[in-house]
């Protein structure tokens, strides 16, 4: 194990989300079991994060491309500042991108991940997200989800996702919002919201949502970081300042996962709009979706593999 010398022996009694370690204290990991998230203050430094920023501004600029990755832009910015800071507001599936991808490394974010993972660590996806200032249209309003809806590949309790904040987090700038405890609801079916205005592109959100349930917004600061299951019921709200709200995340799975058949699932329509999106996007007549095999794992045995 990279830290926390964690048994990966199976769960019982008390602990069902996290695995027994000597890095969590045992508030923590209650905490955790209870609400599906937890809070790590000034996780990952100043510098890390100053440098994960210069990187993005480089994309935006075009000085690299990543190989892979999804740079991600407001149509209706794209004219006016073509692809710079103020009209990027998501580079996807950034692990080809060298200094981007050692967030997915930091042993500060690996020591945490390792008590929800095990020590055979994947990175599954990656995101830097630059919330832009909002209209009242409020395109860049996340609805409420459950990031499992996107994953075909199981069991959720040997998944995570480590979400660091790059700058002060809060109402104003359109902070993660959360509703504790969600993560112990099944999988809901999630489409495209009815509301007036702009709908990304995949951005799903429930079909059904439960207002009674309570919702926490996450006030954070530079570098502090949360992790939550990803059954945990999110999102985020509109950035209402001049400003832009970034955040550096990647979700893990222990090495251990399997990948399942989302044919006759709620995952089914997503993997159709994805297939469509790739015959799209490579003008292409057919396209098959295939489950990519013998990854290797990111951290095996206290090793770091690129």
């Amino acid at each position: 194990p990279t830290s926390a010398q964690v048994s990966v022996a199976p769960q019982t009694g008390r602990f069902c989300y996290t695995l027994d370690n000597n890095l969590l204290t045992t508030e923590q990991r209650q905490f955790y079991e209870d609400n599906g998230y937890l809070l790590v203050k000034k996780l990952v430094s100043d510098e890390d994060i100053e440098r994960f920023r210069t990187e993005f501004l480089r994309i935006c600029r075009k000085e690299v491309k990543p190989l892979g990755a999804m740079i991600m832009k407001d149509e209706s910015l794209r004219s006016q500042y073509s692809q710079s800071e103020k009209a990027v507001n998501k580079v996807q599936d950034f692990q080809e991108d060298e200094e981007l991808f050692r967030y997915c490394t930091l042993p500060e974010i690996l020591k945490y991940v390792e008590c929800f993972t095990g020590p055979n660590i994947m990175a599954m996806h990656t995101m830097l997200i630059n919330k832009l200032p909002d209209s009242d249209k409020q395109t860049f309003l996340h609805p409420m989800h459950q990031d499992l809806h996107y994953f075909p590949f199981r069991p959720a309790a040997r998944i995570v996702c480590s979400w660091t904040a790059m700058e002060r987090a809060d109402q104003d700038n359109g902070c993660l919002v959360v509703q504790p405890g969600t993560h112990k609801l099944p999988l809901k079916p999630h489409g495209y919201p009815q509301w007036e205005g702009k709908t990304n592109t995949l951005f799903h959100g429930l079909l059904d949502e439960d207002e009674k349930i309570p919702k926490v917004h996450l006030v954070m600061e530079k570098g502090d970081t949360v992790f939550f299951h990803p059954l945990l019921i999110h999102g985020s709200g509109i950035n209402k300042t001049s400003g832009f709200r970034k955040s550096i995340s990647c979700h893990f799975a222990s090495s251990e996962c399997h990948y399942i058949d989302v044919k006759n699932t709620t995952q089914e329509n997503l993997e159709k709009e994805v297939v469509e999106i790739a015959r799209e996007k490579y003008n292409m007549t057919s396209v098959e979706l295939r489950v990519r095999l013998g990854c290797v794992p990111l951290v095996q045995s206290g090793s770091v593999h690129f």
